[in-house]
């Protein structure tokens, strides 16, 4: 539930928020997303945290993280780590939990009501420590994809818990032909 009078801040953990919308089959258009959350109370900020491979000659993510950055979004950025697992397969490492916990901290504050985007359980201390400064928690993931992409005591601890399935018509549009990207395919992104 959202209040119109409310001050709201999105705190968009970018890579489970790919993986959600990919495991429901569509792509997030982030101005309909922006636009919604405009709608449904005094929208003060939009965080938008992922890492990025600096030493690729292109990042597939590049061109998004300038969208959003030019177009409203605090763009929340670090330097994704590289190495190679034990069976010879390229990982990539790129964590940005701390990062939005503490921007979110700092922002309980001057907001009424919190949107955190991501399943990820590791939130949960966060959602408690918000809700003990008076701000309400919503969570957006998905349990309709197989697994579900959000922790059962996730949901249960945020004040409101939405689906993303249900936003598909409103924030959504159909996924992109993926290029062909060998060296993606063997990447994998871990957490």
């Amino acid at each position: 539930m959202f209040y119109r009078d409310e001050r709201l801040a999105l705190f968009i953990d970018g890579s489970n928020l790919y993986a959600a919308a990919k495991a429901l089959a569509f792509d997030i258009d982030y101005k309909l997303l922006r636009q919604e959350f405009m709608q449904r109370g005094k929208l003060l900020r939009a965080f938008y945290y992922t890492a990025l491979l600096e030493n690729d000659d292109y990042s597939p993510i590049r061109p998004l993280v300038d969208w959003l950055h030019y177009n409203g979004f605090t763009m929340v950025t670090k330097p994704a780590k590289e190495f190679t697992d034990s069976s010879g397969r390229r990982k990539v490492k790129g964590n940005m939990d701390i990062e939005l916990t503490v921007d979110a901290m700092e922002m309980a504050e001057h907001v009424d009501h919190i949107v955190l985007f991501s399943g990820d359980g590791d939130f949960k201390p966060l959602v408690e420590a918000l809700q003990r400064r008076g701000v309400r928690v919503s969570v957006v993931s998905t349990i309709r994809s197989q697994p579900p992409m959000i922790a059962d005591d996730l949901r249960r601890q945020a004040d409101n818990f939405i689906e993303l399935d249900e936003l598909k018509d409103v924030i959504g549009r159909p996924p992109r032909e993926p290029r062909y990207d060998r060296a993606r395919d063997e990447a994998t992104v871990e957490e």
